[in-house]
C-alpha cells in the first residue's frame, strides 16, 4: 500500500514541480521578453521600419556580417532569449542559419557582456576561476572567447547555409 501511495505522491509532485517552474517563468522570463519585444518595436516604430528593414538588409547582406555582426548586435542589445527576434529581419532563406549562429553566440559573448546571457554566466565564472588563479586576470579569456565565437559563428553559419540550401533545394 505504501508503494502505491509513494508513487502516486510522486506523480502529483511532478506535476507541482512542473506548477512552480511555470509560475517561475510567469514572473520572470515571460514579462521580462514581452517588455523587450514592446521595447524592440517601439524602436523600430520611432527609427521607421523602412530605415531598420534597410539597415538589416545591408547587414545581412553578405555571409561574413550576417554570421557575424548582425548576431553579435543581435546577442548584445537584446540577450538570451530575445534575440532570435531579430531573425525577423533576415531573408527567409538565411533564417536557419542566423539561428543557429546567433544561438552559438549565447555562451561567447557572456565574458565580455554578462547581460547577453545571465543564466549561463556560472559556466564561464567556473572556467574564468580557474583562469584568474593561474594569470591574475580572466580579461584575456574574455577577450579571446568572444574573438573564438566570432570565428566560430561564422564557420557555423556558412556551414548551417550550405547545408540547409542543399536540403531545401536552393540555388544560390
Amino acid at each position: 500500500m505504501d508503494v502505491v501511495a509513494n508513487l502516486a505522491q510522486g506523480f502529483i509532485g511532478l506535476f507541482t514541480a512542473g506548477g512552480e517552474t511555470f509560475t517561475g517563468w510567469v514572473t520572470g522570463i515571460i514579462p521580462q521578453v514581452v517588455c523587450l519585444l514592446t521595447f524592440m518595436n517601439s524602436i523600430i516604430k520611432l527609427v521607421g521600419e523602412e530605415r531598420v528593414e534597410k539597415f538589416a538588409h545591408k547587414l545581412t547582406k553578405y555571409a561574413i556580417t550576417r554570421y557575424t555582426l548582425f548576431p553579435l548586435l543581435a546577442d548584445m542589445f537584446l540577450g538570451n532569449p530575445m534575440q532570435y527576434s531579430f531573425g525577423r529581419f533576415v531573408e527567409e532563406k538565411y533564417k536557419p542559419s542566423f539561428y543557429d549562429a546567433s544561438v552559438s553566440f549565447c555562451h561567447p559573448i557572456t565574458g565580455l557582456f554578462p547581460h547577453a546571457n545571465a543564466g549561463e554566466l556560472f559556466v564561464f565564472m567556473g572556467i574564468a576561476e580557474g583562469v584568474k588563479k593561474v594569470a591574475g586576470s580572466y580579461a584575456d579569456l574574455a577577450v579571446r572567447y568572444f574573438i573564438v565565437g566570432l570565428i566560430v559563428i561564422l564557420i557555423r553559419g556558412i556551414v548551417t547555409e550550405k547545408i540547409y540550401f542543399k536540403l531545401a533545394g536552393i540555388k544560390k
